[in-house]
């Protein structure tokens, strides 16, 4: 449950993954008669009860079992909550840098012996009703969890996984498309080049030309270099090239065991059925074994290291000067460690969080960098944790300014330790975290302890946080230099410190190709006539395989009949406080009220639009004239649980041409300091400051950074907003806001010297979004908390600037209604041109708005086409990390690809849709699966936070979303083939093209517009 910052992200399947909310009816652990059962030393199914636990904080019942057998582990969480989790995971050490636990985690999931069909796992996403899916291939561990509402689901989903990795296919041709493999360009033209191809292999080029995510991997290779993580568990894309079929099969024969098996299970299902699948479908058919899979401790170092690492240039970086990265790592104690680790990860958080923090001032408010470097604050992911800080974007020549800062501050902390309000601010976050109820606690909740439990911890301790917080106070009221202490030994005394530095290289991306080409023009020239015959044949084999319709009669299915016809409603009440629409929502928060508020701009000129992010990112950041921004900061960690505001843009649910744009507020508190809560938004609205250009270039620098570092992870992201930009009203002003666009504008200002211009805008901003004339308001509050929380609220409204001109008591009323009847849709296709190794691909047309009698349909067309045709003809043989089609609420209907080897190419098989769908090569199964996968969404659960909030955002009620739903019913094979033709295939539509990745042939004539 501690905040970690992972060092090396996990690595994972690029799905159409239906990421679902929590649904917790009375956020309690199930009643006492339902575990009576289950005391120590009981067997049940072939396992013995180790250890039974309430966590009366987490509202829990951990109950902790070992299979007898194999020595499998099993977690189960007893929970009164309906989204039940699943994962079983392995402990994964690779001692090379080839990807082969990860390749694996690919592979495994195309067939197994129960389930011989090609690709089980994406074909369930259609057949299931899960609300997450997915499988993440860490550093030292491969996880594969799902969670659903529906237990004849969750039964299906599992007897796929546990087939999956305990008795996968491996085939060689699997291996091939998920890997890597030599292939002709044209895998049917012998005279074609050859070349490399492969998911992962493509994958991993795309990740690895993150500057951030390279220097994550290095720092982590380095600082703990004797074992597996001085290997990249994803793989360096030309390592990759060196793993074999054969490799593979052999890593699985090693890793996936159950004597090497941590499974989970969580929610109100109940135990022993779990445990008799599992045991029956897999279990029972292993002994168990010694797995040899354990990571030795770090040999600890006796003398402080360096090292130079070199990364692509960032293109986007505002100064082309300032592209050097420095940072310190410190090993620290094993994570099994519970109360050290829990202790270390405040500690963490009172040094780099927020602006009160040490290294937040000493760092960042120096202005000599564009932020924290990627590696920063606690990271317990790895056997023995490790804590960074650093700043990125700085010049060459100022690190040695940094290094002497980060050590004048550690220096400072320890004579001076911290503010007795800081501390009791980060204990509070503890303790709003143990009431908010996240929209996915139960894969949170494994996806917090898999770390500990993997290296042998116990991950019930990890769950006490009641224990572990009493024990951090009795420590720190013994010995109030207790903190100090900590930064003293494990930081400023600790000789196992790597000091990193990364600078960007011209030549980065250049080498990186040559070696690629260096190695394929080797293997090649070494081929002889027979194996040249036997790549040709390889790829024809591959190419049939894709090809061959897939019989997935073997696949357990739910039905549309499983399906409930009706809504989910949620009971709203609405009244009008001070002449202003509020819209109320009596949830089981567990003492917890959410507040939310839409101020809406009104018709704005672009130019003003577009500073519209930025206003969202230092409104609450700037302070005001009662509080500096450290203040306000502090009070904001002791009162609340974050202040936010964001853009809010939104197309009418009935016209495309009609949308409300502004802003949107939102935080959330503990009952007791609602009052608190208010003051601070009050303050803000009457008294922020902005005009403190110091400060303010601090924030842009820090947002100019992470936006430009956005574009290599959600690349596919930007190029749908470039696409809708020229479709609509709403899809311009969401490119303007969130585009390329943006982006670049970020770029500009981070540039600039005098910031004057700026401030100007954002204070017009303020002066129509901080008043409360158009405003609307929203409260998610528990029955017993909901009349504190509304006479809060009408005392904070009557101190706001402005006055509602008349009362607003309906919801229609109170949306603030732009239409542009101007706007004229327009073909266009631009080319982004960035030096990236992969491409990522949109193309979209203008299709209806919400309520029309076609979106259902378009709905179901664009899931049917991701699921049946996009996917094997862009990632299955293209070799795409991913790809898709959506019908988005902006009333554009949108292809996309992610992490592409291919441009142009795919968008030719964008346009091969169409004669796809005419020529009906799908079955009314594949109709109702595309449905099913639609309703795993549309019904995913909601936390009592956030239940009715979509209402209050977008106007589109309960009514609505029946009609839509009868509508999704009904739609039929002729409904899907009517709307393809009219939309896709119209002559008189319009569509437009987006691409982001390196130059290429075809987008230098043609009527591309390039973009550097």
């Amino acid at each position: 449950m501690m905040n970690t910052i992972l060092r090396v992200p996990c690595y994972g399947r690029a799905l159409s993954v239906r990421y679902g909310t929590n649904c917790i009816r009375r956020y309690s652990a199930l009643p006492k008669e339902a575990l009576q059962n289950y005391k120590p030393g009981t067997v049940l199914h072939g396992y013995q009860i180790e250890k039974v636990t309430e966590v009366p904080e987490l509202y829990l019942t951990a109950i902790k079992l070992n299979h007898l057998q194999t020595g499998a582990e099993h977690l189960h969480i007893a929970r009164d909550d309906t989204n039940n989790v699943f994962s079983v995971g392995f402990r994964t050490t690779p001692m090379d840098n080839s990807g082969v636990s990860h390749i694996l985690e690919h592979t495994v999931l195309c067939g197994s012996q129960r389930f011989p069909c090609r690709d089980p796992f994406f074909k369930m996403l259609n057949r299931s009703l899960s609300t997450f899916m997915n499988a993440f291939t860490a550093s030292d561990y491969t996880m594969y969890p799902f969670s659903t509402q529906n237990s004849k689901d969750f039964q299906n989903l599992l007897s796929v996984y546990l087939d999956a990795v305990f008795f996968p296919n491996l085939n060689h041709l699997d291996f091939l498309q998920e890997g890597w493999r030599l292939e002709h360009d044209s895998n049917e033209d012998k005279g074609s080049p050859i070349t490399f191809k492969g998911v992962v292999f493509n994958e991993m080029k795309g990740a690895m030309s993150s500057p951030d995510q390279l220097y994550a991997v290095h720092c982590q290779n380095m600082l703990l270099p004797s074992h597996t993580y001085s290997y990249n568990s994803g793989g360096n894309p030309n390592d990759i090239l060196n793993l074999t079929h054969e490799q593979l099969r052999e890593f699985h024969a090693t890793h996936y065991h159950p004597s090497n098996a941590r499974f989970y299970t969580y929610g109100d299902l109940p135990l022993e059925s779990h445990l008799e699948q599992i045991n029956s479908l897999a279990l029972d058919r292993f002994h168990k074994i010694e797995p040899g899979t354990s990571i030795p401790n770090e040999t600890r170092w006796t003398e402080k290291r360096s090292a130079v690492v070199h990364c692509p240039p960032d293109v986007m970086s505002p100064d082309p000067d300032k592209q050097t990265t420095v940072s310190v790592s410190y090993l620290l104690p094993r994570i099994t460690e519970v109360h050290e680790s829990f202790e270390m990860s405040l500690l963490a958080s009172l040094l780099t969080s927020g602006p009160t923090s040490p290294f937040y001032q000493s760092l960042l408010d120096a202005n000599i960098g564009a932020g924290y470097s990627p590696v920063c604050g606690y990271d317990g992911s790895t056997r023995e944790a490790s804590f960074s800080v650093g700043l990125q974007g700085i010049l060459a020549e100022d690190e040695d300014k940094v290094k002497e800062i980060i050590q004048s501050t550690l220096e400072k902390v320890t004579k001076e330790g911290f503010e007795a309000d800081r501390i009791e601010a980060v204990l509070h976050s503890v303790e709003l975290a143990q009431k908010h109820q996240t929209t996915s606690f139960g894969l949170g909740l494994i996806m917090s302890l898999m770390s500990v439990w993997n290296q042998d911890g116990d991950p019930i301790s990890s769950m006490q946080l009641d224990q572990l917080v009493s024990s951090f106070k009795q420590k720190i009221a013994d010995n109030p230099r207790y903190l100090q202490d900590l930064v003293q030994k494990y930081l400023v005394n600790n000789q196992h410190q790597l000091w990193l530095r990364m600078t960007a290289d011209d030549n980065y991306n250049t080498n990186q190709e040559k070696a690629e080409m260096d190695k394929l023009n080797t293997i090649v020239q070494a081929l002889d006539k027979d194996t040249k015959e036997q790549i040709y044949q390889s790829g024809i084999e591959l190419a049939e395989s894709q090809n061959q319709e897939v019989d997935v009669s073997c696949l357990p299915t739910v039905t549309v009949g499983d399906i409930n016809p009706n809504t989910r409603r949620t009971d709203i009440k609405t009244e009008c406080l001070d002449g202003s629409y509020v819209q109320l929502h009596e949830q089981p928060t567990n003492g917890v009220t959410y507040f939310k508020a839409v101020s809406p701009l009104g018709p704005a000129d672009q130019e003003l639009v577009q500073y519209l992010p930025l206003f969202c990112n230092v409104i609450t950041q700037m302070g005001t004239k009662n509080m500096s921004f450290r203040e306000l900061a502090k009070e904001e960690e002791l009162r609340t649980g974050g202040l936010g505001v964001g853009p809010h843009i939104i197309q009418r649910p009935e016209d495309t041409t009609s949308y409300e744009v502004g802003v949107a507020l939102s935080s959330h508190c503990l009952e007791r300091n609602l009052h608190e809560m208010f003051g601070l938004w009050q303050d803000i609205f009457q008294s922020v400051t902005l005009t403190d250009q110091e400060r303010l270039t601090t924030l842009i620098r820090m947002e100019a950074a992470e936006m430009a570092n956005s574009v290599s992870f959600m690349g596919h992201a930007y190029a749908m907003r470039g696409v809708a930009s020229s479709l609509s009203p709403v899809g311009q002003i969401g490119e303007v806001t969130g585009g390329m666009s943006q982006v670049n504008l970020m770029k500009q200002i981070a540039e600039l010297e005098d910031l004057s211009d700026v401030v100007s805008k954002l204070t017009q901003l303020s002066s129509v979004l901080l008043n409360r004339s158009n405003m609307r308001f929203c409260l998610n509050a528990a029955p017993s908390g909901m009349s504190p929380a509304v006479q809060a609220l009408d005392s904070f409204l009557t101190k706001l600037p402005g006055r509602c001109e008349s009362l607003v008591s309906t919801l229609e009323d109170a949306i603030s209604v732009t239409k542009d009847e101007d706007f004229s849709a327009v073909s266009s296709r631009r080319h982004f041109q960035l030096p990236f190794p992969v491409n990522y691909v949109s193309m979209g047309t203008t299709a209806v708005p919400y309520k029309h009698e076609d979106f259902a349909k378009l709905v179901v067309l664009a899931r049917l086409l991701s699921a049946k045709f996009l996917h094997k003809e862009i990632r299955e043989k293209g070799g795409a990390y991913g790809s898709g089609a959506t019908m988005s609420n902006d009333g554009t209907f949108k292809f996309y690809s992610y992490r592409d080897p291919r441009s142009t190419e795919t968008l030719d098989v964008f346009h091969q849709s169409l004669p796809w769908i005419q020529s009906q090569n799908f079955t009314n199964q594949d109709l109702d699966e595309a449905k099913i996968a639609l309703f795993s969404n549309v019904d995913a659960p909601i936390a009592p936070g956030s239940r009715g909030v979509s209402t209050f955002l977008n106007g589109v009620t309960d009514d609505d979303r029946q009609i839509q739903r009868d509508r999704l019913f009904a739609v039929t094979r002729e409904d899907v083939v009517d709307v393809a033709q009219r939309y896709l295939g119209s002559d008189s539509q319009i569509q437009s093209v987006s691409l982001i990745g390196p130059e290429n042939e075809t987008s230098q004539k043609d009527g591309w517009t390039i973009l550097q």
